[in-house]
């Protein structure tokens, strides 16, 4: 039976090269906090001169600049997806690896968007718990708890890995056919990013939520800033 084969191959080469695409995307793909700022300020029009800020911004403002920061994702992941889906199965190790990179770098503004740095190691590992929310594998916090971080976001890169390749193998498949590869692989890309940001920014928006409650409740005088809205859908 040469299909079923052929699937279990393909699964086996997925998974790796998505373990490998987010571990080389862990210890290398940073998005810098500080320019991140910047751009929020100047760009996005987020009145803020700190993450602490961000908890007194009106909310449906993040929400703005968070459609926009997926949206890029996606467009920036449909390109990588067109150029390299030409080859077919040839090139679907750079193309995961690249994607892995851009969807990591998405989850890293999101994080940010929502008031979240990650310069502790535990900020570090709560990220990669959204990040394998965002793959549907749920990561106890109690585990983080009995783990050092070196060793925890290994282990969660690895489930996330599995996870995704399922998902992946199945999209791919049609990549196969190398003429059409090209619109397959931009279409996907396009909706695995998509798909991972919408469920990263439930993630950080449901813990935004949490802190702000918690803040209006410690300092309920509290004042919200409140700005026109100057992004364009």
């Amino acid at each position: 039976m040469p299909h079923p084969l052929k699937k279990s191959w393909l699964r086996h080469r997925v998974e790796s090269t998505l373990q490998h695409g987010f571990q080389r995307a862990y210890e290398s793909v940073r998005v810098d906090p500080y320019k991140f700022l910047l751009q929020m300020r100047a760009a996005y029009g987020v009145p803020i001169t700190s993450f602490q800020g961000i908890y007194s911004v009106e909310l449906g403002l993040l929400d703005e600049v968070a459609d926009r920061v997926i949206r890029g994702g996606m467009k920036a992941a449909a390109a990588e997806g067109a150029g390299l889906g030409l080859g077919g199965l040839v090139t679907i190790v750079p193309d995961l690896g690249i994607l892995a990179g851009i969807t990591i770098r998405t989850l890293q503004k999101l994080s940010l968007i929502y008031g979240f740095e990650y310069n502790t190691e535990e900020e570090t590992a709560d990220l990669w718990i959204a990040a394998a929310s965002a793959a549907g594998v749920d990561i106890s916090r109690e585990l983080l708890e009995k783990e050092v971080v070196n060793r925890f976001v290994p282990r969660v890169i690895q489930r996330i890995a599995v996870q995704a390749s399922s998902e992946v193998v199945e999209k791919w498949a049609g990549r196969v056919i190398p003429l059409a590869s090209s619109v397959i692989g931009a279409g996907l890309n396009y909706y695995f990013v998509r798909a991972w940001g919408e469920r990263g920014r439930v993630h950080f928006r449901r813990r935004h939520l949490e802190v702000r409650d918690k803040l209006n409740r410690e300092q309920p005088q509290l004042p919200l800033t409140v700005v026109p809205s100057r992004l364009s859908s």
